[in-house]
């Protein structure tokens, strides 16, 4: 299997292109259930090309964006040049390189399945401030929630390159936050493509042919014929579920 801090190295550009940031709402939650406001710093672990720090650095706050693979760290960096309170690092889940007690946030988005669960709850107590949140973050796609979305699951069923990797969410998310507890809230929301959208979404996933490799261009033009048959005004829409994660870790 692709090491988790290498797999997205040729995906970086249309990842940042093309993956979906995460719903303003989630600010609006953490500030009503655990005090966030602009002076919180953030860390945003395994940040890769800056979707979900942008959503911190927006609300004015310091962020440091932790990130191992360099191809992805390259592009949030690039991504989110214009914000001075944004700091690029390279360390890992397991291994930020950041100051003990040096944040009031940990936040991850798209990526805690990828962690040592053990070392990486070690490591974020050991960076948090006393009595500071960690808040776990996913963009599921919803799945059915239209014929579209239907389809477009099917053929990336069709043309997965690697198995399904098992991950119980709700119990290692249990596990990880330990007797701290979590409470968890769910957000809706969407992505609308052109056909040249949709395409860098669908190679921005790691586990479906890239050009150049087998399936590739039956894949694609599966897809065109997908998007023909279910476009409307030129455009079809992703459809997401968000969960938030959130706790403190006792």
């Amino acid at each position: 299997m692709t090491d988790p801090k290498r797999r997205f190295s040729d995906r970086a550009g249309n990842y940042a292109k093309h993956r979906p940031g995460y719903p303003k709402a989630v600010l609006d939650l953490l500030k009503d259930k655990c005090g966030l406001t602009k002076d919180s710093v953030v860390a945003d672990v395994a940040s890769g090309t800056g979707l979900l720090s942008e959503l911190f650095l927006e609300n004015g706050n310091r962020v440091y964006g932790v990130e191992p693979n360099d191809e992805m760290r390259e592009a949030g960096e690039s991504y989110l040049a214009g914000y001075e309170s944004f700091a690029s690092i390279a360390g890992t889940a397991e291994a930020t390189t950041l100051d003990s007690g040096s944040v009031h946030f940990v936040v991850v988005g798209q990526a805690f399945h990828w962690f040592d669960p053990g070392l990486t709850r070690a490591e974020f107590a050991r960076i948090l401030k006393p009595g500071g949140w960690v808040a776990l973050l996913w963009n599921e796609m919803r799945e059915g929630a239209t014929p579209f979305m239907g389809a477009y699951e099917r053929l990336i069923r069709t043309y997965k390159t690697e198995a399904y990797r098992p991950f119980d969410l709700e119990g290692e998310v249990r596990r990880f936050f330990g007797s701290g507890g979590f409470e968890t809230r769910p957000f809706r929301h969407h992505q609308a493509f052109d056909l040249d959208g949709l395409k860098g979404r669908l190679l921005s996933s790691s586990y479906v042919p890239d050009e150049g490799e087998q399936g590739h261009e039956v894949m694609i033009q599966d897809l065109e014929a997908l998007f023909r048959a279910h476009q409307r005004d030129g455009r079809v829409a992703i459809e997401y579920e968000t969960p938030v994660y959130f706790g403190r870790l006792g």
